[in-house]
């Protein structure tokens, strides 16, 4: 997270965080490769997205002119209708009346037309957004710049598989929950976007700002618009398994443990020993592999790709800048020798004049993504503040018997749907934060001495709308202090999170809190910012730190006690949209139980 956690955890100014920067708009003479490579990616989308749009258009085409002069751009019932359930109920009706048919829309068309319309609103925002890259721009404008390109280049990416499921006569990308993450993913990108300019100022700033207007409304309209149509009306985004349920088979059951929408290879792979595992890369420091680094392993993997591609890092410390799998390097499997044993490391952090989001020792956007027995580490420290070691904004994500070392922001889950299974995250500072819709089962959380007069807090999910189906699960986990704090916790209080955003949503279940989680359990943000619209909750935790009788009062707290409502968080119902499961159907019979 930018800002306001400098230091304490507790918000106030900016501090050591705000950068007045002047930039100069002379363009240097070298030419952008990111600007031609954007202009021949946006009129390849642009005209896929044209094309998905034609049956809505052309269906409309001899009556939406008519249309809109007789109703002198009055919008529609259906029109009216649909935009009375967004946050931004004038932007709605406003662009609506621009597009083509949309005044004789029916509902279901809306739902593709606001979706279309929105895409094309960002085609045009990245195309021109991309005009400035030429600009000589201070390192940390910089940073915040490539970050906007980078989340507004995977933007466009969930869009468009959004418009192709959502478009008459489509549904071939994605099912419901599929087109709810994807957009979700498409508001969070947005805000992570914008958030890196927050405290910056001069032309770079103001000409992104006016590139980038009222998307993030766009999105949240899209959102609900797509939610309500869907019926989505249930527990605020969060997915209800309706099937009906039946014995797990054998192969189920012996691996039901994991998700199911991993494949039955999948599954295999994230049990089996390394020797017994083909490979198509391997990493080794000492040249005994097929490359010496991973960023040459990364460059060597498939873009797009159909099949698991096996990367194994054998045992050794990498330390490597800039590592990421991006989101054209799908289905991506990292296997190393072991927690401690293989371990990539990095020591970036908000200090050397980037973003947050730039600090992470490694990072992970394309599909399918799994990582397992190794160790990812930022060793910047309590003093150098935000510092990431992992950050997971790939859908379907995996994260398996691996260490996360920091301290403060150790752990970025930015969006997206992932699971992380019997893994220790270690850290000070809001050091689980994001707006994934994310589950830990049967992992380590380990608070450690943060800077003097910190507190200290786990957990600081952003969910800003309360139409994303995103938040935290935190189930049958150990909540332990690291020796350091142990014998100084008195001093420095643990918190179970605190409220980055409007309607942060966090429970947890079946876990045990050692005695260093203080009796209230949760922090404030900002006096009583969010208290009435997160939603909190615990469910049959143990442990001296899981007494809930001093617990806050806030009206979005909740001690859940029955197990319909607390099984809405499990692996089975609130990551498992109904498309994940195989076409059997499956459903966990006890979703509770690990």
């Amino acid at each position: 997270m930018e800002y306001g956690r400098l230091g304490a955890p507790e918000p106030g100014g900016a501090g050591s965080s705000f950068r007045s920067l002047t930039n100069d708009p002379t363009r240097t003479p070298k030419k952008s490769k990111l600007k031609l490579l954007v202009v021949i990616a946006a009129t390849l989308m642009v005209a896929s997205a044209v094309s998905a749009a034609l049956v809505v258009v052309i269906r409309n085409r001899a009556h939406s002119g008519g249309e809109a002069r007789l109703h002198n751009r009055r919008p529609s019932q259906a029109m009216s209708k649909a935009c009375s359930l967004t946050r931004y109920p004038n932007l709605c009706v406003n662009s609506l009346l621009d597009f083509p048919g949309a005044l004789t829309a029916s509902d279901k068309d809306l739902v593709h037309i606001s979706v279309n319309m929105t895409l094309q609103k960002f085609y045009r925002a990245f195309y021109f957004a991309s005009e400035i890259s030429s600009l000589n721009m201070d390192p940390y404008v910089r940073s915040a710049y490539e970050g906007c390109i980078e989340l507004l280049d995977d933007t466009v990416d969930l869009l468009t598989r959004s418009l192709a499921s959502v478009a008459p006569g489509g549904g071939r990308a994605g099912s419901t929950q599929d087109v709810l993450t994807w957009l979700s993913a498409s508001l969070t990108n947005q805000d992570t976007c914008t958030e890196g300019f927050d405290e910056l100022h001069g032309y770079v700033k103001n000409q992104m700002s006016n590139r980038l207007k009222d998307l993030s409304e766009l999105v949240s309209n899209c959102l609900a618009i797509y939610a309500a149509a869907g019926g989505d009306e249930d527990f605020s985004g969060i997915p209800i398994q309706n099937r009906r349920r039946r014995l797990l088979s054998n192969e189920e059951e012996e691996h039901k443990h994991f998700p199911m929408w991993l494949s039955r290879r999948d599954r295999m792979l994230l049990e089996m020993p390394v020797s017994g595992i083909n490979a198509d890369i391997i990493v080794s420091k000492d040249g005994n592999g097929t490359y010496k680094t991973i960023a040459e392993a990364i460059k060597k993997a498939p873009e797009n790709g159909s099949r698991r591609f096996i990367i194994y890092v054998r045992a050794g410390r990498y330390e490597e800048d800039n590592l990421k799998v991006g989101r054209k390097k799908t289905y991506i499997m990292f296997i190393g020798d072991g927690k401690g044993k293989t371990v990539i490391s990095g020591g970036k952090s908000i200090q050397n004049n980037i973003t947050t989001f730039h600090t992470a020792s490694f990072a992970a956007t394309g599909a399918g993504f799994i990582a397992r027995d190794m160790t990812f580490e930022n060793w910047a420290g309590p003093s150098k503040h935000q510092a990431v070691a992992l950050r997971v904004g790939a859908d379907h994500a995996v994260v398996y018997r691996c260490n996360i070392i920091g301290y403060q922001d150790t752990l970025y889950t930015h969006s997206q749907r992932q699971f992380f299974r019997e893994c220790d995250i270690y850290g000070t500072v809001d050091f689980i934060f994001g707006n994934a819709a994310v589950v830990f089962q049967n992992c380590s959380i380990h608070a450690r001495k943060p800077l003097p007069s910190q507190k200290i807090t786990i957990t600081a999910q952003n969910r800003k709308d309360p139409n994303q189906n995103t938040g935290m699960s935190i189930h049958a986990c150990r909540i332990v202090a690291e020796s350091d704090l142990e014998a100084n916790k008195s001093l420095y209080p643990t918190y179970l999170g605190r409220p980055w955003k409007l309607y942060s949503r966090t429970v947890y279940m079946l876990s045990y809190m050692g005695d260093h989680i203080h009796p209230r359990g949760w922090l404030e943000w900002n006096a009583t910012f969010a208290l009435d619209t997160l939603y909190y909750g615990e469910y049959m935790n143990y442990g001296p730190g899981g007494a809930i009788g001093q617990r806050v009062k806030w009206p979005g707290y909740r001690v859940i006690t029955s197990t319909v409502e607390a099984s809405k968080f499990t692996v089975a119902q609130f990551i498992y949209g109904s498309s994940w499961l195989p076409s059997t159907g499956v459903a966990f019979s006890a979703g509770l139980s690990t």
